[in-house]
């Protein structure tokens, strides 16, 4: 695609009740998602059994547990999550979180939640 992308001009959906999503890339290898989630907003725990994760803060701090261990990441920080790693992104801060969520290959059919 020759046209820079945005959250002006990319797919939006809301997940989690409270949560915002734009889908920057969505190709079958990689896909590049920028999201918001709000103060105590959380996804649910869950891994991927073939996609690898890179979670890149772009505004605020975010806490992202991995395998029981829990990180924070802060502004212009990033973390990785392997294939098979059970995660979940919390946001334990007063203020929203603005990250990226680089995927490869593509989630689509690859998540898979823990049971409550």
């Amino acid at each position: 695609m020759d046209t820079p992308t945005s959250r002006e001009n990319s797919p939006h959906y809301a997940w989690g009740a409270v949560c915002d999503g734009w889908r920057l890339l969505d190709s079958g290898d990689l896909t590049v998602i920028e999201e918001s989630v709000p103060p105590g907003a959380a996804e649910r725990r869950h891994f991927h059994r073939f996609a690898r994760q890179f979670f890149y803060v772009l505004e605020g701090e975010a806490t992202l547990e991995i395998e029981g261990r829990e990180h924070r990441v802060t502004k212009h920080q990033g973390i990785e999550v392997a294939p098979g790693q059970h995660h979940q992104f919390l946001n334990r801060s007063t203020t929203d979180v603005t990250f990226l969520v680089i995927s490869s290959p593509a989630t689509k059919g690859d998540r898979h939640e823990d049971s409550p």
